[in-house]
């Protein structure tokens, strides 16, 4: 189905940094030597549309427009992440990089690395250092235990269509949470479903949350997110990252509602923080990273708008 636009044959060729002046001299290479086809598929791709998609289409003559790309390693990372590779990121740099973009870095394959430098990149940037870690999951845990006892409570004045809304907040976040306990970034709406099915506490939980999904009454609705958390709280205490704490909801206030309590695993999980620089970032709110604070593609995607949201995140600009 990708096939009708922005689909092709597309290679990422890496060079030394000594050896940048190379990138334009390679491509008009390409250019006048590639084929014209390969496995049947054309190598030449139209002029990008308004949009930025090309597609592919068949050529007779030379330069080829081909879509392999020519440029440093270091180039690569600063178009991606706006990382300047001589440099570790920083916890403000972490969090605002989408999680799709370090999916997208760190997956996929390497055909050859001569010099072993993508290699060495890609696994800095595998997964977050450990602290950055502690505070995503308490942020995560913090938006549940932010709304888990609203569901019930829209359900309790009729409104079962504001009652079945939060709910599917609550299943993206308990699936966000579960992609964060297992180490795996998520993926872009699109395959964020199919990837949570990949991971190893979907066998379990993946039908209570549909159980969620489909309920047609906030009391079934209640019960199988009460479910879901219970199976949440016995993962996050096979972790070991924290004291153990209660896997069992309970009644919020003398209300008739069921919570897990999201935020005692938060503060748990904040008191485990060690790093000053995450302990900063943290004092801010636990807002967590662009992915916690929103969904807009275009903020997910820009890499202008991750440098502006640097400044919301980061606690020197409160001094400013």
């Amino acid at each position: 189905m990708s096939m009708d636009h922005d689909w092709g044959l597309k290679l990422t060729l890496f060079l030394e940094e000594a050896d940048s002046g190379m990138a334009e001299p390679v491509n008009k290479s390409l250019g006048m030597e590639l084929p014209f086809e390969f496995m049947g598929f054309p190598t030449s791709f139209t002029p990008p549309d308004g949009e930025g998609t090309a597609s592919m289409q068949s050529a007779t003559s030379r330069p080829i427009n081909h879509a392999v790309q020519v440029m440093t390693t270091g180039e690569y990372f600063r178009r991606w992440l706006g990382w300047k590779i001589d440099r570790p990121l920083t916890v403000v740099e972490w969090l605002s990089i989408s999680s799709q973009t370090l999916r997208e870095v760190t997956s996929g394959a390497v055909y050859y690395d001569g010099t072993g430098q993508l290699g060495r990149l890609r696994q800095q940037l595998a997964w977050y250092p450990h602290d950055v870690w502690l505070y995503l999951l308490a942020c995560c845990w913090q938006r549940i235990g932010q709304e888990e006892h609203l569901m019930p409570r829209a359900g309790y004045v009729g409104d079962e269509l504001g009652s079945a809304l939060i709910g599917s907040r609550l299943v993206r976040d308990s699936m966000t949470l579960c992609f964060l306990m297992e180490k795996q970034y998520p993926p872009y709406p699109k395959w964020f479903g199919t990837a949570y099915q990949r991971l190893a506490s979907a066998s379990a939980l993946a039908p209570v949350l549909w159980k969620v999904q489909t309920a047609v009454s906030w009391q079934d609705r209640q019960a199988a997110l009460c479910e879901g958390f219970e199976l949440l709280a016995h993962k996050h205490n096979a972790l070991g990252i924290t004291k153990a704490l209660s896997e069992k909801v309970e009644p919020y206030y003398e209300r008739p509602f069921l919570v897990i309590g999201g935020g005692r695993f938060a503060e748990a999980l904040l008191a485990e923080i060690a790093d000053p620089e995450v302990q900063a970032v943290a004092r801010l709110g636990l807002v967590g990273s662009l992915d916690l604070i929103s969904d807009n593609t275009d903020l997910r995607s820009g890499l202008n708008w991750r440098r502006r949201l640097r400044s919301l995140l980061d606690p020197a600009s409160e001094q400013e």
